[in-house]
């Protein structure tokens, strides 16, 4: 019987040795570490021309924690507060010494050439070191990347109208390249909702 409880002791402190050594940190693997996920869908590769006429692709971004929205500069509505919270956001991370990248995608890329973007992300003090306006590609690829990977809804102006309709969501997407979790992009009290979220992985 002795043997036999000791063999059994022997399993389970193996089993826990087992255990033990095989966990990783959250940036090592980009698991959700304390956030509770909403989803996890992986962003499909992809790499457009910078504010600065630089580039900014998937793999760039690999490694790090970043949130996403989409605008246009030529927004009447939601965009304004979109761009504001983020702006604010931006104060915030860097308020707590955050190591987070902001990606904001143009939806309208025709109007929104390099030149214009990092006008408009002057105008909200964008630090572009840390946030970064994507333009250089079509409406096609824009939208496709938006519904399929962002699982947000993208559609064009009405007739007579130059209004895109686009998600307002703040979308946190982890090391690995998948996001996990959205954000009301336009309620100002969601900051620090994703503040909290980021100290968790930071």
């Amino acid at each position: 019987m002795k043997n036999i409880k000791v063999f059994i002791f022997g399993l389970v402190f193996m089993f826990v040795l087992a255990a033990c050594g095989g966990q990783k940190s959250s940036n090592e693997t980009g698991d959700t570490n304390g956030i509770e996920p909403i989803v996890m869908k992986g962003i499909a590769d992809f790499s457009f021309t910078t504010q600065d006429n630089d580039t900014l692709s998937l793999d760039d971004l690999k490694g790090k924690w970043w949130i996403a929205d989409f605008v246009f500069t030529n927004c009447t509505t939601v965009c304004l507060p979109m761009t504001s919270n983020m702006s604010a956001l931006q104060d915030r991370i860097k308020e707590e010494r955050l190591d987070v990248q902001l990606v904001t995608f143009t939806v309208d890329p025709a109007r929104d050439t390099a030149e214009v973007l990092k006008e408009y992300g002057e105008e909200y003090d964008a630090d572009f070191d840390s946030w970064t306006f994507l333009t250089g590609y079509d409406f096609e690829t824009i939208t496709e990347l938006s519904t399929k990977s962002f699982l947000s809804s993208l559609q064009p102006p009405r007739e007579g109208s130059d209004q895109i309709t686009h998600g307002i969501r703040f979308h946190l997407v982890n090391p690995k390249g998948e996001m996990i979790k959205y954000y009301d992009g336009v309620n100002f009290n969601e900051i620090e909702t994703i503040i909290e979220d980021l100290k968790k992985v930071d």
